[in-house]
């Protein structure tokens, strides 16, 4: 297959097979991963972050899965008897910029791809180079492929994730008048391209609709150490906007074990934030 999609040179493979397809590339090429981070009011509120290491070719479909389910929350809405999802961003137009993002970098910097994810935006920013003939006002123009990276880029168009045509901004703006969400701002300059995405028309509506939030009394958090504060960060955010919470959740949200997640949740109890319900595999907690 390497030999096919001709990633050796002499009898040597090349850098772009060990970025696609090695499980640790960054024994060989440092910042070859992407980093997602929550944020909160502010850009040094930074809530909780993880990083996506592995072979690129799966990178995008690993942090897309984690941020649809983690970093972004769902707004539900019905019509009728139908119960309907949205989401701030589409996540099909999200996987394209993405993919373009990891197809453009500039695999020498050593930074890796990071993303910035807040409760109104999300912005993607790649240490990468924007074509020099394509002005950036141009990029929902019809334009012609610029790969930085044609050998990856002729990789991941022979695995079917991109279009070898320059379609993929097409893709994102379909989806975009579809879900009447705003085409994605670029900002392209010397220390890489930035790409903002705004909310779509529905979530932005979902979100001044939303009854305020219930944050959590400043006397039981006071309770908490500072040391337990941060280890318990996500999942008092997620408290800030839940008022239920099972174990299995807080796994999620921290990555720990059955035993540490019952362990934080105990201690949440102990000084008044959470309540336990039932008991056994259906046991749930819920703000007192």
């Amino acid at each position: 297959m390497l030999e096919n999609l001709k990633l050796f040179e002499g009898e040597n493979l090349i850098r772009t097979a060990i970025l696609m397809f090695h499980s640790d590339p960054e024994k060989w090429v440092t910042g070859a991963y992407i980093k997602i981070g929550y944020f909160g009011d502010s850009n040094s509120d930074l809530r909780y972050q993880d990083e996506i290491h592995g072979p690129l070719i799966l990178q995008a479909d690993k942090a897309i899965e984690l941020i649809y389910t983690k970093y972004m929350k769902a707004f539900i809405d019905y019509e009728g008897l139908q119960r309907i999802e949205t989401y701030m961003f589409p996540m099909e137009g999200f996987r394209e910029i993405l993919l373009n993002a990891i197809n453009h970098k500039d695999y020498s910097t050593g930074i890796p791809i990071q993303i910035s994810i807040y409760e109104d935006k999300i912005y993607v920013w790649n240490d990468g180079k924007w074509p020099e003939n394509l002005p950036v006002d141009e990029i929902y123009k019809k334009h012609s492929s610029i790969p930085y990276n044609p050998k990856m880029a002729d990789v991941f168009y022979k695995a079917g994730e991109i279009e070898s045509w320059g379609r993929g901004f097409d893709k994102i703006m379909e989806v975009c008048e579809k879900e009447k969400a705003p085409y994605p701002e670029i900002d392209a300059n010397s220390r890489g391209v930035m790409v903002l995405c705004k909310p779509c028309e529905q979530y932005n509506k979902l979100l001044k609709d939303r009854p305020g939030k219930e944050l959590l009394p400043n006397v039981q958090l006071e309770k908490l150490s500072q040391e337990e504060k941060d280890r318990m960060s996500p999942i008092l955010k997620y408290l800030d906007d839940n008022s239920i919470i099972t174990n299995a959740i807080c796994r999620d949200l921290i990555g720990k074990s059955v035993a540490t997640t019952k362990r934080y949740l105990n201690r949440l109890c102990e000084v008044g934030i959470l309540e336990q319900k039932s008991a056994g595999r259906s046991s749930y907690y819920k703000r007192k």
